[in-house]
């Protein structure tokens, strides 16, 4: 009987890539009604009046708004708990 096999060394530096911000994306459907969405912003972000009527209007003005920022998997949340808000919402890498 042989034994265990050995496993050969590697001397190697390891480096994590470097984290990517991601960016989610509000977009402006027919349906939602302005003040909703401004309280969606306002309830579920915690931002100020002024914030989320700033964000409302610029997903109504120009079709959507990045409303939040972070890594991918917290930007994935925040748009599942869009959708069941019943928004339109996407993740995005930033800048792209």
């Amino acid at each position: 009987m042989s034994g265990p096999a050995s496993v050969p060394v590697m001397d190697e530096q390891l480096t994590a890539a470097p984290l990517v911000p991601w960016e989610l994306v509000v977009w402006d459907d027919p349906v939602n009604l302005m003040s909703y969405v401004a309280r969606i912003f306002r309830t579920y972000f915690g931002y100020p009046q002024e914030k989320a009527t700033r964000l409302m209007l610029a997903v109504h003005n120009d079709g959507h708004a990045v409303v939040a920022t972070g890594p991918r998997e917290t930007m994935e949340v925040h748009a599942q708990a869009m959708h069941a808000f019943g928004l339109w919402a996407t993740v995005r890498e930033a800048g792209a």
